[in-house]
């Protein structure tokens, strides 16, 4: 069969037997379709992803330093591309000889919902659970639709995020996680940084200047809740509302800053946003 991929149409076998998965975005949905793999990086993987702690997986290692012959070792029939092994492609590719090779990460300037439905599409074919991710994208789009509905344009929400105890501005549109949600649901925005960036740190930011932005929503990524630095690190929870500057600010005394789930970090994938979306219907 043919998938639709960043790089074009690949071939690639239905029900393929040896899987090496590289995307964090895939593996919950992966998991729950019951699909074995032959080795992935699980060592990027949070505690919540039943893949983790399986020693029949291969592991890879993480993005830095990734064991790219173990990708080869695996004899896969497919390899799906991830996000974080961006900058490998090539590398994996001359590896793997003619594997079939899928990239299905999000592309730039697309909206984030649409392709998340497209990487769960193309994945349903190759391991024939079309029905599966036709319901998977039913529910994304549910949850938009309620989020959106549920949304008052009026109040300002802030994104950020936090590590390692320090608060860092998530940019509308374009940061990391909650960006790409500014214009799928028409979210007005708190503050606008100049040249802000799309990495996932984030941009630096000032509490006080978020106290000054008075916005009626904050929206948070913890980025060490995903990590294997979770256990010494200080919840964002914790960080936010401990804050001199933000605990007496209306936003943070009225209940109004919600977490995306903890995991999300190292699992951005659809049913993380699923998730999120029908949390922030209910409290929008």
């Amino acid at each position: 069969m043919t998938v639709d991929t960043d790089n074009g149409p690949v071939e690639a076998p239905v029900n393929p037997e040896s899987v090496v998965a590289l995307d964090n975005r895939t593996f919950e949905t992966l998991y729950d379709w019951g699909v074995k793999l032959k080795a992935a990086p699980r060592e990027l993987m949070p505690e919540t992803m039943g893949y983790k702690h399986d020693e029949s997986i291969v592991d890879i290692g993480n993005h830095r330093e990734p064991n790219l012959e173990a990708i080869v070792a695996a004899e896969p029939d497919v390899i799906i591309q991830g996000q974080r092994f961006a900058k490998y492609a090539d590398d994996i590719k001359d590896l793997a000889g003619d594997t079939p090779f899928i990239d299905l990460n999000v592309r730039d300037g697309q909206p984030l919902d649409q392709e998340l439905k497209r990487q769960t599409t193309q994945l349903g074919k190759i391991f024939n659970k079309n029905k599966e991710a036709e319901e998977l994208n039913n529910k994304l789009d549910d949850a938009v639709a309620k989020a959106k509905e549920a949304y008052n344009p009026e109040e300002k929400v802030l994104a950020v995020n936090v590590s390692g105890g320090k608060i860092g501005f998530i940019a509308p549109g374009k940061g990391r996680a909650i960006g790409p949600l500014y214009p799928i649901l028409g979210l007005t925005p708190a503050m606008e940084i100049e040249n802000s960036s799309t990495n996932h740190k984030g941009d630096e930011v000032s509490v006080e200047a978020i106290a000054q932005s008075n916005p009626q929503w904050i929206l948070v990524l913890d980025r060490d809740a995903a990590t294997n630095d979770a256990a010494a690190s200080t919840p964002a929870k914790e960080v936010i509302e401990n804050s001199e500057a933000l605990k007496n600010v209306d936003v943070v005394k009225n209940g109004k800053v919600i977490y995306m789930p903890a995991d999300t970090y190292t699992n951005e994938s659809i049913q993380t946003y699923i998730e999120f979306l029908n949390e922030l219907a209910a409290k929008f």
